[in-house]
Formats: C-alpha cells, sequence, structure tokens
C-alpha cells in the first residue's frame, strides 16, 4: 500500500539569524489524519521551524508544499488563508468576552452590515459541539472556564475556518492528568476527521499516547523521522541529546570528589520542597567541594527546583537547614545574604544587560549584595573585573565593551564571573554552556571542577547528559516535576543509564547508600 502525500512538506529549510543558523536543510512532512510530535531540546529549532509554517518567519533557502502546491508565506494571514492554524502554550483569547465571541472571534455572522449576536453565538455552539462541547453555554464568560477548557475553546476557534493543520504547542504544560485525557479525546476527533496535528510537547508519556510520528531535530539540523511505535523511547532520548562532547578535554573529577567524600557536614538541606504546579516535593543534600547534576529532559523540573533553591520562586512547604540550623529562603536577595549564586539558563532576558558594558555586568551581584547605597569603588571595582576576566579568560579583554558585542561564550564566561565575585558557598548554574562553542565550554567545565576543588557546592544543570556525567559527584534525575532517582556518580552511570532510568518511568532497584544515606538512593543497575 503505497503512502499518502504528505498535505505538508517543507524541504530543506534553512533560516539564519545574526550569528546563528537556527535551521540548516531541515525537512519535515506532516500527513493527514496522523499526530505528528516535533521533538528536540531547547534551541533544537523547533520553534523556529513552527514559526516558519506559520508565516512568522521567511523562510533563506527550501521550499514549502501545502496539498502538493508550492507556497510562500509572507505572514501569518497567508499560512492561515492555507489552512494552518496553531493554538499555543499561553491561551490567546480574552477573558472579557463570552465562550461564544470568543469562538466566532473575527467570524462573527453579519447581517445588514452588523453583527447578529443570536446567530453568532449559535454558530459558536455548533462549532463546539462539533469538539464535544455541546454542554458550554456559548454567552457564558470565557473567564468563568479553567485553563484546560480555555485550551479545548482555543481548538474550537482554530477549527472555525477550514482548518487543515493544527499546531499544538506545549498545549498540556498547566492541565492535570484529567484535562490532558480530554484535551487528548479532542485531539483524536480531529485526527479521525482528516486534520493533521504538529503536536510539541515535552511530556514523554504524552507524546507516546497521543503521537503517530515523530520528528527529531538537534542544533537546528534534522536528526530522522520515524514512526512512534517503532521509536523505544531510549532511542528518542539518545536522539534528541546527542553525543557531541567526545571532543571535550577530559575532566579530572578527583579533587571535587575528595572534598565530597572527606566526611563534611551539609552546607544545605531541603526536606519536601515544593510549589505546587512546579515541582512535587522533593529532598536536596547538598556537600562542600561536591558537583552535583540536575539531569532530565526539558520541563522534568530542573529549572524549577534551581528557582527554589535560590528562592528566585517562593516555595509552598519544605524545611531547610543551613549551618545546623532551619533558614528561610524566599528570594534571591536572602539566597546571597545565605551565599548561594544562581546563574539562570535565560542568558538573553534574566542574565546579561546588553546595554551595559562587561564591567557593569560583572559587577551587578556585588553591588546587589552590598546595597546600592553603597557603591563599589573605582579599584575595587577595578580589581575585581580584573581578576575575572583574566581568571575566566574572556576575549577580548575589554571590560568598557558593551556586553552585547560579546560571542555567546564569552557573555557566558562573564555572567559566570559575576557570581563568582560574590565569593558563593552554593553556585546553582543552570545551562552554562549551552550554545556556545567547544572551546568555551571547555574552559567553563575546567572552571567547574576547579571551584568544586576549593570547596564550592556546585549544582550543574544541563540538558546534555554526557556532560552532566562528566561532571557531577552525584546526580539527581527529575522527570514531569518529581525527583524519581538519585545516582552517586561512578563507573556504573552514564548518559544511557539515566535514559534508561527517564525512559521507564523511574522505576528502579535502589539501595541506600551507607556511606552517605541521606543523598536519597543510590541507582546501581539502571
Amino acid at each position: 500500500m503505497s503512502q499518502p502525500t504528505p498535505l505538508v512538506h517543507m524541504t530543506g529549510i534553512s533560516i539564519s539569524f545574526p550569528g546563528v543558523k537556527a535551521l540548516d536543510n531541515v525537512n519535515f512532512r506532516l500527513f493527514p489524519g496522523e499526530v505528528h510530535t516535533l521533538m528536540g531540546e531547547n534551541g533544537a529549532g523547533k520553534s523556529t521551524l513552527i514559526k516558519a509554517l506559520t508565516g512568522v518567519y521567511r523562510i533563506d533557502d527550501g521550499e514549502i508544499t501545502v496539498e502538493g502546491a508550492p507556497i510562500r508565506f509572507h505572514g501569518t494571514a497567508d499560512a492561515q488563508a492555507a489552512g494552518i492554524s496553531t493554538v499555543y502554550q499561553e491561551v490567546n483569547l480574552c477573558t472579557n468576552l463570552s465562550i461564544g465571541e470568543n469562538v466566532m472571534l473575527g467570524h462573527e455572522v453579519r447581517r445588514g452590515g452588523s453583527i447578529n449576536w443570536k446567530a453568532t453565538h449559535a454558530a459558536a455552539r455548533v462549532h463546539l459541539t462539533a469538539l464535544g462541547l455541546g454542554h458550554l453555554n456559548p454567552r457564558a464568560p470565557l473567564s468563568s472556564l479553567s485553563i484546560a477548557m480555555q485550551q479545548l475553546v482555543a481548538i474550537s476557534r482554530s477549527m472555525v475556518t477550514e482548518t487543515k493543520v493544527l499546531i499544538l504547542d506545549e498545549p498540556t504544560s498547566s492541565l492535570d492528568a484529567a484535562e490532558v485525557d480530554r484535551l487528548f479525546t479532542v485531539i483524536r476527533q480531529l485526527r479521525d476527521q482528516g486534520v493533521a496535528i504538529l503536536f510539541v510537547s515535552h511530556f514523554l508519556d504524552q507524546v507516546y499516547a497521543i503521537s503517530d510520528r515523530l520528528t527529531v531535530l538537534r542544533n537546528g539540523a534534522l536528526v530522522g523521522e520515524w514512526l512512534t511505535a517503532d521509536l523505544p523511547r531510549t532511542e528518542l532520548i539518545s536522539h534528541m541529546i546527542g553525543q557531541d562532547l567526545d571532543t571535550l578535554r577530559t575532566l579530572d573529577r578527583a579533587a571535587a570528589r575528595q572534598h565530597a567524600e572527606g566526611g563534611a557536614s551539609p552546607i544545605y538541606q531541603a526536606k519536601g520542597l515544593t510549589k505546587q504546579g512546579t515541582i512535587d516535593p522533593v529532598d536536596l543534600t547538598l556537600y562542600p567541594g561536591e558537583v552535583v547534576g540536575f539531569a532530565g529532559l526539558l520541563g522534568s523540573g530542573r529549572t524549577e527546583l534551581a528557582r527554589l533553591v535560590y528562592g528566585a520562586d517562593k516555595p509552598d512547604r519544605g524545611e531547610i537547614t543551613m549551618g545546623g540550623g532551619p533558614v528561610t529562603i524566599h528570594s534571591p536577595a536572602q539566597a546571597l545574604s545565605k551565599k548561594i549564586a544562581f546563574s539562570s539558563e535565560n542568558r538573553r532576558d534574566e542574565g546579561i544587560i546588553k546595554d551595559l558594558s562587561v564591567r557593569e555586568n560583572l559587577i551587578l551581584a556585588v553591588q546587589a549584595q552590598r546595597g546600592w547605597a553603597k557603591p563599589l569603588g573605582r579599584k575595587e571595582t577595578d580589581t575585581i573585573v580584573s581578576t575575572y576576566l583574566t581568571q575566566l579568560k574572556v576575549r577580548p579583554p575589554d571590560p568598557d565593551r558593551p556586553i552585547s558585542q560579546l560571542s555567546g561564550g564569552n557573555q557566558q564566561k562573564v555572567l559566570l564571573g559575576r557570581w563568582l565575585a560574590t565569593h558563593p558557598d552554593i553556585l546553582i548554574l543552570d545551562e552554562p554552556t549551552r550554545g556556545i562553542d567547544i572551546g568555551a565550554k571547555a574552559e567553563i567545565q575546567e572552571r567547574v571542577i576547579a571551584l568544586a576543588g576549593q570547596g564550592v557546592s556546585v549544582v550543574f544543570i544541563s540538558s546534555e547528559l554526557e556532560e552532566v556525567v562528566r561532571l557531577s559527584d552525584r546526580i539527581v534525575v527529575l522527570k514531569d516535576h518529581k525527583k524519581i532517582a538519585e545516582f552517586v556518580n561512578d563507573e556504573s552511570v552514564s548518559a544511557e543509564s539515566i535514559v534508561t532510568t527517564i525512559a521507564r518511568d523511574g522505576e528502579h532497584d535502589s539501595k541506600t547508600n551507607g556511606d552517605r544515606g541521606d543523598h536519597g538512593e543510590e541507582v546501581r543497575d539502571a
């Protein structure tokens, strides 16, 4: 039996931005009557590909065909005219309007040049009923619905036009299990009606529950396309994370391990730390001179846990102990006072201030720690800047250059220097090597090991599991916003063993670490 013609066929798609090639010769096919999931870690190119398909971005090279006909999108209106609709993670509806007004927005029934609201709400009811939402009152305010139901209303609105392709971008991120089931019922119904559905999610269980086909991107390039049933989870994860760290120099963790195994008391302990909708209750212990890796796929809860430790998000519950006594950390200022520093994964929005110089960016944390009423003197500023530009090999070593003119790797070094200047006892690094070249990556990794050797407790978060394994003394594994395992890193631990643990839902045999039982579970056979 021959395969049907793709409804959408993207061939050789390339898109570049200043300094980066976001997509490089990517092919993508979407067939009618299928749910197709686009997979890849942050920076893989998923969003760029979607924006090319929806007319947000113009492609530099390649061709897009819809129902076999080449088409060039000059804006989102062109994509919508071609039958391509999108429902985003953040519901793009008007909560001050009724359900029916939202469904029919832009497509109201008009008679004699004015809107016939009775007919408009009647039409809305028809579209809602078609998706099994006939119980909703079109005249009720949208604000009366849960986020999950609003998501379904957004899908109903997208189906008012003759939609051939429905793109669902992280539609389940704010839904509970029952709400996800309801959404999936609607998705399957649309699929059975012949709609091609592009589903983007970081929840593996959901991907395997709803998807017919998978396409994996990595670093802006196509890795491959598979039928979901033919691709085991472990292989999917391996395709997503890649194996691109072989060119890095071998790092010696002996110094850090010596500190970690020296019987030191914990520098930080959290029990039952949680924030509803963000991370399930988790226990976490940090020791001086130790690198603790947070491993998991995008959306697993790595960053969310780090933000709770730092106080960037306020926990709902949990007990934190430092220095032998209870402490409260509900803000970054409180964290800094306890000598906890956090370098965000969002370098552009939460890291560098692009309009400031390298010097001004580098001293920000020290100035905040001291208080804005006590500005740093020129001599002290020069000492801090010179020290970290030299130690971290920032290029060019020009403190007065706008930081926006530095490469991504050198910007990352400046951010690292910013937090090192506070002399932290605990340093949390969230994706410190993402998007930088191999040389800069190796230098930052070596610095992490050196810091642990000096007694700093380092929390290291990376999407690249090989990197986590290479650097960490202990590894906390997260999935679906909960901690599912904890490894003491030795020769039995590898990226593959972590992948296996994640893929099999965290089910594992474990034994308590006799030397450090409060570290949690030590997984030996994953």
